[in-house]
């Protein structure tokens, strides 16, 4: 069968991969040249101690409070959107705490089955990406900030992430004697892995070609054709594409693309900054989370630290704004005090559109318009996390086979 997906980012590629291995002609299509989308600039988090989705009362809450300071870690540009709007409203109507509570699942099994595949995938020879399994911490400095932790140890606990540890302050401290930290104290989530997301995507490009997938780079689709109820033919500015089936993979775009097949997808870009430092002269032994400052921070392939957060809700044509870096930087040295990192210049930082759906849960699944089409967008900060997943899932769906989980709460067609 011929798969066309459509967008080369750690989703598209992972589908591919697993949808070349199930036998399918496959060709990707990507209107960049695959070398710089949010899959590189990520914290590289493998992490099913994400199981609180975006879409949380509090951030509602925090969001409005936010929304005239541009330099705040969560940003919604005030602009005249429909889409924005509709996304907006399904989004605060999704922030309830029953919804919270039952994203929990399905945000764990997925994010589990994703760190399986990614173990398996460092045992073949062409992966080497410098995945290490040794857990992430979620840094806290104030009473407030250790309340929410002891509720979240308690929650994982119950989810069955029975390997997650309340840190005081000299146990936080022991994991990091290189540098000091200012705080109360952290959850050490052991359950989760990071990687260097750079080595991993150019692996699988490499992979990818090596084993006969199409990559297609600088076309942009415009339009698709369909006959009896299918979708048949993928039109791009340069070229034509039969298909028997098509992913649609483009993550902050998918929303674009999904309404020229007349399927809605409630979407939006969600902008994130980040700052790498190769040779570094700062050591840490664990990636961190910072509770209060919103922000990340992972050692990276042996001499690297990359710094990366916020969340910025804006069009993908807004110019990249450099207080966001520096009060992301700002976050960083109230935490770790002796990181004294200058805001680099803008050709020295990257950012990247994070797709986020309406409701903080992917979405997998096919449409209920076209039934040779399979939606894979909407992870938001979570699409390295969950990329093999999510490739496994869609090749599972192309093939009408049993699912390795279920789908369900991630059904694109959930908001009608």
């Amino acid at each position: 069968m011929k798969v066309v997906v459509i967008g080369g980012g750690i989703i598209g590629l992972s589908s591919a991969y697993y949808l070349q291995q199930s036998g399918h002609e496959v060709t990707v299509i990507d209107k960049t040249d695959m070398s710089s989308n949010c899959s590189y600039g990520n914290a590289g988090y493998v992490c099913p101690s994400h199981f609180v989705p975006l879409a949380t009362p509090g951030i509602v809450k925090q969001g409005l409070k936010w929304m005239w300071n541009s330099r705040s870690p969560f940003y919604v540009q005030p602009r005249l959107s429909w889409s924005l709007i509709d996304w907006g409203m399904k989004f605060m109507r999704s922030a309830t705490p029953e919804k919270v509570e039952s994203a929990a699942v399905p945000l764990r099994d997925i994010a589990i089955l994703s760190q399986k595949l990614y173990e398996d995938w460092t045992q073949l020879p062409q992966f080497k990406f410098s995945y290490e399994h040794k857990g992430l911490l979620e840094v806290f400095q104030t009473e407030a900030g250790a309340e929410h932790s002891r509720h979240l140890v308690e929650k994982a606990h119950r989810l069955g992430l029975t390997d997650t540890a309340l840190l005081d302050y000299n146990q936080l401290q022991a994991l990091e004697p290189q540098t000091r930290i200012n705080a109360l104290g952290a959850v050490w989530f052991k359950c989760d892995a990071h990687l260097y997301p750079n080595k991993l995507m150019q692996q699988l490009l490499s992979d990818l070609e090596q084993k006969n997938v199409r990559l297609v780079t600088n076309e942009e689709v415009n339009r698709f054709e369909h006959t009896n109820g299918k979708i048949r033919k993928v039109i791009t500015d340069k070229n034509a594409y039969d298909a028997d089936h098509i992913v649609v993979a483009s993550g902050s775009w998918s929303r674009e693309l999904a309404e020229k097949m007349q399927v809605k997808i409630p979407l939006v870009p969600g902008r994130g900054y980040s700052v790498t430092l190769e040779d570094s002269p700062y050591r840490i032994n664990y990636p961190a989370v910072l509770v209060e400052g919103r922000a990340a921070l992972t050692p990276m392939d042996g001499n690297k630290i990359r710094f990366g957060g916020t969340m910025e809700i804006t069009s993908t044509k807004t110019p990249p704004r450099m207080n966001r870096v520096e009060g992301l930087l700002q976050a960083v040295a109230r935490f770790y005090p002796e990181f004294k990192v200058p805001v680099p210049t803008e050709d020295r930082i990257w950012f990247g559109y994070r797709p986020c759906s309406a409701d903080g849960l992917p979405y997998i699944g096919k449409t209920k318009k076209w039934n040779n089409v399979t939606i894979a967008t909407g992870h938001a900060m979570l699409g390295l996390s969950l990329g093999a997943g999510t490739g496994k899932l869609v090749s599972e769906v192309v093939n009408e086979e049993k699912l390795s989980m279920d789908i369900t709460p991630f059904d694109p067609n959930r908001f009608g």
